[in-house]
C-alpha cells in the first residue's frame, strides 16, 4: 500500500510521535522513510543585518563589520545544518534499528514551501507530520506549516494529534476498558470519491495496525429549515408569494428530507460493501444534522485512534484546496486525521444497487430481456440514470436508457410504453407515524417492517402517539402557541421553552429550536413537550462536556472486574458516566423514549450522589425505584386535577 513515506522533523512532540508511526507503517509494508528539516539560514541573515545599527560603536567600523558578518554566516549556517542532522539522525536510528531503508533530506528555506515543493516533485505514498510544533501555546489547534502544507499539496496525509508512545496508540483494549489512547479507526464518509478511498485507506490501515474500521455519514434534514426561517423576515410579500413558503416545506418534508437520509445510508452501504469484500466487517452509523458537527461529537464520545476524511467533499471542485468540513475537523479533533487525497469510485453497479430504486413496471420490462444481457442492460440503465441524477427507475427512465442502445422494434418487443404518472396529495391528519430509533427515519400509515433506510429490525421503531403526548403536557405548564414561517401553528409548553432557552449562545438556540420545530412537523406533532426539546438542547450542550486542555476528552479509569457471562466485555463510556454491560442491559429494558430518559437520568442523579462515574447494576437498581417514585407522584397529581374538575 505504501512505498515511500515522507516525515517532516522538527524535534516536538507531535514529530516524535510522527516518526514512530511511520517507522511502525513501513516495516508493516515494507516502505522507505525519507525524514526531512527545513532551517532558514537566509532569514537569519537577513535579520542580522536589519540589526546590525544596534551594535556598539567599536563594531561599526567597516573592517570590523565585516568580520562579524563572516563570522555570522559560519555560525549560523554550520549551526543549523548541525542541529537540522541532529533531528534527522533520531529518525534514522530509528530506521535502522528496524531494519528499514532511510533517505534524509535538508533544505534552506520558508519551511512550508520546501516541504510542499518536495512533497509535490515527489512520489511520495504517504505524508505524517505533527499538528503542532515547537512554537504550539496553550490554545494552539494546528501549527501553520502544518496547515499551508496541507493546503499546498495533494498527496494522503496522515496529521498527528495523539502524542501518546506507540505502544499505547496501538493497544485497543485492556481488561475489558479500552486504553484511552487506542480505539477504531472511522472514517467519514459523503459519497465523494475521496472519502472511499479514505476508506479503502482504512481498510489497510486497520489490518496493519490490528484496528476496526467504522464509517460514519451525516445528511443535515434542518438546513432549510433554519434558511426558510431566516429568510421570511427579509422577502418582500411579493418574493414571498414567489418563493411559496408552504409548498417549499412540504416538499421537503415529503421527499428531500427522507430522501436525504437514504442517499446517505447508501453511502454507508456501498461501503460496507466494499469492505466487505476485504473480509472486513464495517460498523455503519447514519447520523442527522451539521456534518462538522455530529461527526466532532461522534468522535469526542467514541474517542477513535483515526479519523479519516477526503480532503474535499462530495460538493467541492476538484480545485478546491480543504473542504470546510474537514478544515474544521482537522483544527477540532482531539484524535490523529488521515486526509484522503486520492480518489476511488465505486462500481457504478454496486452504488446503484445500494442507491437506486426499481418500479415494479420497470422490472417486469426488464425481466423480459433474455438472461444473458438483463445484466449489462440494467448496468446501462443505472449508468443512464445516474448522469441525470434519477435515483429512481420508471418506465420512462428506461425507455430514455434503452433508446441509446435498442431499435424501436426490439424495445416494443419487451413492452416499454412511455407514460405519465399522476402523483395525488394523501391528506396528513390521520396519519399513523413510526420513527425510527436508530437513524431518525420517519414512516406514515402502515407498521414498518423494518426501517426503509438503515434496515432497523421493527423493535427499533417506535409509533409516536399523539393522544398520549398531548395528556403529558399539561403536567408541564401552560401552553403557548407560536406560528413558523410558513403560517404553521406550533405550540410549546411551558417546560419545553424554558429549556430552550438555556443555551446560552444565540446562534445554538436558534438552531436548535428549528431542529426541534422540524422533528415535530415531520412527524405531524405539533404540541412539542420537554421530552422533544432534551435531546436537541443535550447533544448541543455535549460538544462541550468532558474536555481537557488543547480539546482533549477526559479520562478517568473505569475499574472493576465484571462478572457473569458479560465477563471481560467493555465498560460503555456515555458522556461523564462509564455504564458496566449488566447495568446497560437492564436500561435498555425500560420502554424507549420518555420513560428510558426520565430513568437515564434518575440513574446518573444516583451515580452523581455517590460522587463515583462508574454506573453498576447495583446504582441502576436504585434509580429505577426513584424514578417509579416521581411517576406515582405525577399519576396522583394528575388524578387529584382530574377530580377536582
Amino acid at each position: 500500500m505504501y512505498d515511500k513515506i515522507f516525515v517532516p522533523v522538527d524535534n516536538s512532540d507531535h514529530s516524535r510521535a510522527s516518526i514512530e508511526l511511520a517507522v511502525h507503517l513501513a516495516g508493516q509494508f515494507g516502505a522507505t522513510l525519507v525524514g526531512s528539516h527545513a532551517y532558514a539560514a537566509r532569514l537569519h541573515d537577513y535579520r542580522f543585518k536589519q540589526m546590525e545599527f544596534t551594535l556598539p560603536e567599536e563594531y561599526l567600523v567597516e573592517a570590523e563589520m565585516e568580520k562579524q558578518r563572516k563570522i555570522h554566516d559560519s555560525l549560523i549556517t554550520m549551526g543549523l545544518e548541525l542541529i537540522s542532522d541532529s533531528y534527522l539522525t533520531v529518525m534514522h536510528k530509528q530506521a535502522m534499528e528496524a531494519n528499514l531503508l532511510f533517505e534524509p533530506k535538508l533544505y534552506d528555506g520558508k519551511n512550508f514551501e520546501v516541504i510542499s515543493e518536495d512533497i509535490n516533485s515527489n512520489d511520495y505514498d504517504l505524508v505524517i507530520m505533527g499538528a503542532l510544533g515547537l512554537g504550539a501555546v496553550r490554545d494552539s489547534q494546528i501549527g501553520s506549516v502544518c496547515e499551508r502544507v496541507v493546503r499546498r499539496t495533494r498527496t494522503d496525509t496522515i496529521v498527528i494529534k495523539n502524542t501518546a508512545p506507540i505502544e499505547d496508540q496501538l493497544s485497543n483494549s485492556s481488561n475489558g476498558v479500552q486504553h484511552k489512547d487506542g480505539g477504531a479507526i472511522v472514517v467519514a464518509i459523503d459519497g465523494s470519491p475521496e472519502a472511499y478511498a479514505g476508506l479503502r485507506s482504512a481498510i489497510e490501515l486497520g489490518k496493519a495496525l490490528d484496528k476496526p474500521v467504522e464509517a460514519i455519514s451525516v445528511y443535515d434534514p434542518y438546513l432549510h429549515y433554519a434558511m426558510f426561517n431566516s429568510l421570511v423576515g427579509v422577502l418582500t410579500e411579493k418574493a414571498s408569494k414567489v418563493f411559496k413558503f408552504e409548498e417549499q416545506e412540504q416538499l421537503h418534508e415529503d421527499v428531500i428530507d427522507t430522501g436525504l437520509a437514504k442517499i446517505y445510508q447508501s453511502h454507508l452501504e456501498v461501503s460496507r460493501r466494499i469492505a466487505a469484500d476485504e473480509d472486513v466487517d464495517l460498523k455503519i452509523t447514519l447520523l442527522d444534522g451539521k456534518a462538522f458537527e455530529k461527526i466532532l461529537e461522534y468522535v469526542r464520545r467514541e474517542r477513535p485512534w483515526m479519523l479519516v476524511m477526503g480532503r474535499i467533499g462530495v460538493h467541492s471542485d476538484e480545485s478546491m484546496d480543504v473542504g470546510s468540513n474537514t478544515e474544521n475537523l482537522l483544527r477540532l479533533v482531539p484524535c490523529n486525521v488521515l486526509l484522503s487525497s486520492k480518489r476511488f469510485s465505486p462500481d457504478v453497479d454496486v452504488k446503484a444497487e445500494e442507491s437506486m430504486i426499481w418500479v415494479e413496471e420497470a422490472q417486469r420490462i426488464l425481466d423480459k430481456a433474455p438472461d444473458f444481457a438483463k445484466g449489462i442492460t440494467r448496468t446501462i440503465v443505472h449508468r443512464w440514470a445516474m448522469e441525470r441524477g434519477h435515483s429512481v427507475i420508471t418506465t420512462s427512465v428506461l425507455e430514455g436508457a434503452l433508446s441509446t442502445i435498442l431499435p424501436e422494434s426490439s424495445m416494443k418487443a419487451m413492452g416499454i410504453i412511455a407514460e405519465d404518472v399522476a402523483i395525488k396529495k394523501i391528506g396528513e391528519e390521520d396519519r399513523s407515524v413510526y420513527v425510527c430509533q436508530k437513524c431518525g427515519w420517519v414512516g406514515r400509515d402502515f407498521v414498518p417492517t423494518k426501517c426503509t433506510v438503515c434496515s432497523a429490525p421493527p423493535d427499533q421503531i417506535q409509533k409516536l402517539d399523539r393522544e398520549d403526548i398531548e395528556k403529558l403536557a399539561p403536567l408541564e405548564g401552560a401552553i403557548h402557541e407560536e406560528k413558523a414561517f410558513d403560517n404553521v401553528r406550533i405550540k410549546w409548553t411551558d417546560d419545553a421553552r424554558t429549556l430552550v432557552k438555556t443555551l446560552s449562545d444565540g446562534y445554538k438556540r436558534r438552531r436548535a429550536k428549528a431542529q426541534i420545530e422540524k422533528r415535530a412537523r415531520v412527524r405531524k406533532i405539533f404540541l412539542i413537550t420537554k421530552e422533544m426539546v432534551e435531546d436537541v438542547v443535550g447533544r448541543a450542550e455535549a460538544a462541550t462536556e468532558n474536555l481537557e486542555d488543547r480539546g482533549k476528552l477526559g479520562q478517568r479509569a473505569v475499574g472493576g472486574a465484571q462478572s457473569g457471562e458479560n465477563s471481560g466485555a467493555q465498560n460503555i463510556r456515555d458522556g461523564k458516566y462509564s455504564w458496566t454491560p449488566e447495568a446497560s442491559a437492564r436500561l435498555n429494558r425500560v420502554p424507549e423514549g420518555f420513560m428510558r430518559t426520565s430513568t437515564k437520568k434518575r440513574i446518573e442523579m444516583v451515580a452523581a450522589a455517590r460522587q463515583t462515574d462508574l454506573i453498576d447494576i447495583e446504582i441502576v437498581g436504585e434509580g429505577i425505584k426513584e424514578g417509579l417514585k416521581v411517576m406515582e407522584k405525577m399519576i396522583k397529581q394528575q388524578n387529584g386535577k382530574t377530580n377536582g374538575k
